[in-house]
């Protein structure tokens, strides 16, 4: 005996798997504000007549946010809650909630009731625009001049003079994405502010939207100046992938050569003075420069060789090409 669902029944069974919209929340030590916090999100887009999911990240709390997010998600059909093991960091507590999303769009925000869940809707009609990847700006910001605003106004600054991506604010983490654009990268390090330098890699339309921003109500930030050393170090992987990412050869090979000729010159020079003209170069800190010089470049020549053999290598085993399709018309 066979059966036939409806297309009723089909178009419900389609919005369970996917839902139009998942709600991915990093949460760390953030008791107090996870119940608000979901249920926001929910009103508001149940509110928008939105098909949707919650998913809540625990990122190794020891307030009590793991006990009250097992026991929210157990009452509710909307939220699904993903406890990692330790406290891994932000990054990795994203990429763990974007492993888990199923919506065709995912919306990032953070789980101190800073962000506002009623601005998700209206990047997500930016977003029906034709963009990629609609990011908020916290134009009033809510945070302390001195420790917050200064060094945030500092990072992105230098964040966008980097990587050619003009953002007011690289650290709001109010953003929505494609999910077929979130499929296409992965997070390491201190990636996730990063996020819209890495999806202008993959070729992604960007926007910006100002959105609402309010101060802490509850617990203590988990940023402060400590952190400045890792974007840093995150900044320059991101250079080097907008730069070399696909032709590593073309950064060190040019810096090897470079490096190779002055120390052919510096030889030649040192040769002549030599042999023209017989003078002693045995205790000159130039002939030390010269050889330094020669063997640097060699080494960078080389570096760059193997870099360009991994990079193939990682490509072809991934089986990730090194161009994105927006769209095919047939």
């Amino acid at each position: 005996m066979s059966y036939s669902l409806s297309s009723d029944v089909i178009e419900t069974s389609e919005k369970i798997a996917f839902p139009s919209v998942s709600v991915v929340v990093p949460i760390y030590n953030e008791v107090e504000s996870l119940s608000h916090l979901i249920e926001a999100i929910a009103t508001t887009l149940a509110k928008n007549e939105l098909d949707y999911e919650i998913i809540c990240v625990d990122d190794g709390s020891q307030d009590g946010s793991t006990e009250m997010l097992r026991q929210l998600a157990r009452d509710r059909t909307d939220l699904k809650a993903v406890i990692l093991r330790r406290n891994y960091g932000q990054t990795p507590a994203m990429a763990a909630g974007f492993q888990y999303a199923r919506g065709r769009v995912i919306a990032t925000l953070d789980g101190d009731l800073q962000n506002d869940p009623g601005d998700i809707p209206l990047l997500l009609s930016k977003l029906d625009e034709g963009y990629d990847l609609v990011s908020g700006w916290r134009k009033q910001r809510q945070d302390d001049a001195l420790t917050r605003l200064l060094p945030s106004k500092m990072a992105n600054w230098l964040i966008g003079q980097v990587t050619g991506v003009k953002l007011h604010d690289y650290g709001c983490s109010l953003k929505v994405y494609r999910a077929e654009l979130i499929a296409d990268m992965n997070l390491y390090g201190e990636l996730h502010r990063f996020l819209p330098a890495l999806a202008y890699i993959e070729g992604a339309r960007i926007a910006e939207l100002p959105v609402r921003h309010y101060a802490r109500r509850y617990g203590q930030s988990k940023y402060g100046l400590g952190r400045t050393f890792r974007v840093l170090m995150d900044l320059l992987t991101i250079y080097f992938m907008k730069k070399f990412l696909t032709k590593p050869m073309h950064g060190f090979g040019l810096f090897g050569l470079i490096s190779m000729l002055l120390g052919t010159v510096l030889g030649v020079y040192l040769t002549f003075l030599k042999l023209g003209l017989g003078q002693s170069i045995g205790n000159r800190p130039l002939l030390i420069l010269a050889v330094l010089l020669f063997l640097c470049g060699i080494q960078l020549f080389s570096f760059g060789l193997l870099a360009e053999l991994m990079m193939r290598t990682y490509h072809e085993s991934q089986k990730r090409p090194i161009y994105r399709v927006r769209e095919i018309i047939e």
